[in-house]
């Protein structure tokens, strides 16, 4: 009984000498706390720059957390599934289940609303052939008929430009690898070739943009020398001449110089440490006709298709520039245009230029390829369609308006793991895609991450395929523009053929 008594008084003593230490600790804890408050009151009472601090010191600070937060609580747990910008839950929670190889059937009915004007409504045949009877043929698209090394491509979707810069070194290497795996093509972007490009062994389309990074002279001109070197890799396979890109059109792109390590700086011949900002257009291509020779000097250089990337503001130039073709000789076009939509997405752009400043892709699109037809040049100029294709009836839609490809970014960043932090300019991507912070890079897996690129593509590939195979025919590019109807005001719908007629040559 003594030995007990003992114990429970060994135990008590603990016990109020834990209960004794935790309230010294509380006591601490409140001190300080009160310590901060009076600190931040007086600086918050004293600042002059945020005139809520000043009126409502401490609890001012408030708001602005608030603001921060108010990001992730409508991304989770506010915002319907159909609500979110640039792209909502639905769309995302199918890249994600493609890409994992999963399931994305839905129950129930469809919760996207079908009635607003634009809405693309596919026209279902009344016999659609049975499983047995589609015998699909896919011989590719042949690119630059006229060069010495043409390119013969057949995905359905591809990787638009994202530079190693914008995004990360395991980003980039899952990307190559899932390209590789997936059979299509991947775009470098404006931030020049880099040996994790070259790792997965897929094709390449290398980007020229305005700085020339990656084939750039000490001048900030094109070196020839540099191309030769870039085309020499048996991987790139076509030349992106950069005019604009979607999120800023008629501005350079701008890489901050938290990014730029000495890596980086190499492969696009710039200093580290420093904002890199690239031109609004090429020095050397201020006309239809400088256009035309400039494609034609880096094609003869290389041996390779060249095209350039734009954003249309409107095709009276385009018009011009296929008369300027035709009277050159169609041998002179660009072998290929790729068009992005005025609502592209970067990792940086000025807020003007994001929301208002050139045509969507819904508007470009079909009047860039009745420009070409018009001129008679659609059979000899490819068109490839940018700009918020993520699922099958997007990309389906750009193939029954006439696109020979079609090439995403947000779309695979979204397969390699993107939550749509809308961190790309902070270098604190959370999924390590668009950051160089080791730390974070350390989640993005690349042998991981490369399959679920090859999920996303063979499932546009499937999805796609089951829209051509409802509308009657066995393959996508079978796809006309009577088979897409596109809803009007009143929630009238009508055929693309209809809103956008064939032209006369």
């Amino acid at each position: 009984m003594e030995t007990m008594s003992e114990e429970v008084m060994w135990l008590s003593q603990i016990t109020y000498g834990v209960l004794d230490w935790l309230a010294t600790l509380f006591v601490f804890f409140l001190g300080l706390m009160a310590l901060v408050v009076v600190v931040l009151f007086f600086i918050d009472v004293t600042q002059k720059k945020d005139a809520v601090r000043r009126n409502y010191p401490v609890i001012g600070r408030f708001r602005h957390m608030f603001s921060q937060l108010g990001e992730f609580f409508r991304q989770y747990f506010f915002a319907m599934d159909r609500e979110e910008m640039p792209f909502n839950r639905a769309e995302r929670d199918w890249v994600y289940r493609s890409s994992a190889g999963g399931d994305n059937t839905v129950a129930f009915g469809s919760t996207r609303n079908l009635t607003p004007p634009g809405t693309a409504i596919f026209a279902n045949a009344p016999f659609p052939a049975l499983d047995e009877e589609i015998h699909e043929v896919d011989e590719g698209v042949l690119i630059g008929p006229h060069c010495e090394k043409p390119y013969l491509a057949k995905s359905l979707i591809n990787i638009s430009g994202m530079s190693f810069g914008a995004i990360s070194k395991p980003a980039v290497k899952a990307l190559s690898q899932g390209a590789k795996l997936a059979n299509c093509w991947m775009n470098t972007g404006e931030g020049g070739l880099s040996k994790y490009h070259l790792s997965g062994g897929c094709d390449i389309v290398f980007q020229i943009g305005t700085a020339k990074y990656g084939v750039r002279n000490p001048e900030g001109g094109l070196s020839e020398k540099k191309l030769r070197e870039v085309a020499a890799h048996p991987e790139v396979k076509m030349f992106e001449l950069k005019l604009a890109q979607g999120a800023k059109p008629g501005k350079g792109g701008l890489l901050p110089g938290a990014k730029i390590t000495k890596r980086i700086a190499d492969i696009r011949g710039i200093e580290p440490g420093h904002d890199s900002v690239s031109p609004n257009r090429h020095p050397e291509v201020g006309n239809n006709q400088q256009l035309i020779d400039f494609v034609d000097h880096i094609r003869t250089l290389t041996g390779k298709p060249v095209g350039f990337k734009t954003v249309v503001g409107d095709t009276e130039w385009l018009s011009t520039l296929c008369e300027d073709i035709v009277v050159r000789g169609v041998e002179h076009a660009p072998d290929f245009i790729t068009i992005d939509s005025g609502d592209g997405g970067t990792g940086a752009a000025p807020m003007p230029l994001m929301d208002n400043v050139g045509l969507t892709i819904r508007e470009a699109l079909p009047r860039v390829i009745d420009t070409l037809e018009k001129h008679g040049l659609r059979d000899r100029i490819k068109v490839i369609a940018s700009g918020k294709l993520i699922t099958p009836a997007e990309v389906a839609w750009a193939y029954c308006v006439g696109a020979d490809f079609v090439t995403s970014a947000r779309g695979f960043m979204f397969s390699l793991g993107c939550i749509q932090a809308l961190k790309c300019n902070k270098n604190t991507c959370p999924t390590g895609i668009t950051t160089h912070d080791m730390r974070l890079q350390r989640g993005l897996v690349p042998e991981e991450k490369a399959t679920k690129v090859k999920n996303f593509a063979a499932k546009i590939h499937y999805g796609v395929g089951l829209i051509a195979h409802s509308c009657g025919v066995s393959h996508p590019r079978q796809l006309e523009r009577r088979h897409c109807r596109i809803v009007q005001s009143g929630t009238e719908s009508i055929r693309l053929d209809k809103l956008y007629p064939p032209v006369e040559d």
